[in-house]
């Protein structure tokens, strides 16, 4: 189940309502800003975190603001969360934002490395396995890491 809504109030409530009638059910939740991941990065019963860096926010002079960071990294990796990152959001870009996606995911995926978090891409089965691979690969990803993605599709 898909959970795109910004308010922090009405997520929990959407999560804890599709846990009540599904315990075994897959909870995604779309990333919004930095205090919004964390709280959502703290509930255990969410397990995937979609899209951190597709932000309108400006990114650093020094750094990339990509959406999470090292600490909300361990928290998912406490947590069983996964970092979901949405192919088809991408394609959808323009050039330019285009690059600027791709640099932070490849961020991310810095951060996952050296947290041990899990990835996962969307949408499921709609790409072959080597090409999930070989686009994470492409992104500086672990050869383990892109394996661990693609095997969740």
């Amino acid at each position: 189940m898909l959970i795109t809504t910004s308010n922090l109030n009405e997520a929990r409530k959407q999560i804890q309502k599709i846990k009540r009638e599904n315990k075994n059910a897959e909870v995604i939740v779309k990333a919004h800003d930095e205090d919004f991941n964390r709280k959502i990065l703290e509930n255990k019963d969410v397990n995937i975190l979609l899209t951190p860096e597709l932000h309108n926010q400006a990114d650093r002079l020094k750094q990339r603001d990509s959406g999470l960071n090292e600490i909300l990294c361990r928290i998912a990796k406490n947590n069983n969360i996964k970092i979901g990152i949405d192919i088809d959001e991408i394609k959808k870009l323009d050039k330019k934002q285009k690059s600027k996606i791709l640099a932070r995911i490849a961020q991310n995926i810095n951060l996952c490395k050296k947290t041990g978090a899990e990835l996962v891409v969307f949408p499921k089965n709609k790409y072959k396995k080597q090409d999930i691979m070989s686009f994470l690969i492409s992104l500086k990803s672990s050869t383990q890491l892109a394996k661990k993605a693609c095997e969740k599709n």
